[in-house]
């Protein structure tokens, strides 16, 4: 069975996240050995790297037992995979429309994934991440919600829509 561990800084965003599901949640601002070791292991063999990849690569690299594997969907600007190669690492990088993008054979498999997400969220297997809506696009309220993402305080997508 799968263990899902997610990570907070703050109160809130740990009920949060384990309102999503989590099993367990670590503390992203201190170091992920520590964490890990608070909830009684020494590393995993999956990590999902959603934001920030680059920036803390070396505690993912620790993190993970030999021949893990590291998913990712950020876009960090440099990063130096021949970490990965001392303990076999595999890396993964999820782009959602790579499929649409070079027309692969495979490209049915989207809406595939899609429906089959939509139906999970239906039936309330899956929750959203959605976290505040802004309403339309302006200024302002683009200015509101950029500030809510550099501030380090969003919790979940901040959405706008519309213009």
């Amino acid at each position: 069975s799968l263990k899902v561990i997610g990570t907070a800084s703050r109160a809130e965003t740990e009920s949060w996240v384990r309102e999503l599901g989590a099993h367990e949640v670590l503390d992203h601002s201190k170091p992920l050995s520590e964490e890990l070791k608070r909830v009684g292991l020494n590393q995993v063999t999956h990590v999902a790297s959603l934001t920030q990849t680059e920036q803390h690569l070396d505690q993912l690299v620790e993190a993970l037992k030999p021949q893990g594997k590291l998913g990712l969907i950020d876009d960090p600007k440099t990063l130096d995979v021949s970490k990965l190669k001392r303990k076999s690492l595999s890396l993964h990088w999820e782009f959602m429309y790579t499929r649409s993008m070079f027309e692969t054979e495979d490209m049915i498999e989207q809406h595939n994934l899609l429906n089959r997400v939509a139906e999970l969220i239906d039936a309330g297997t899956l929750k959203t991440t959605f976290g505040e809506h802004f309403g339309t696009i302006n200024a302002e309220n683009l200015r509101r919600a950029h500030a809510l993402l550099e501030s380090g305080k969003a919790k979940g997508k901040v959405v706008l829509e519309g213009f």
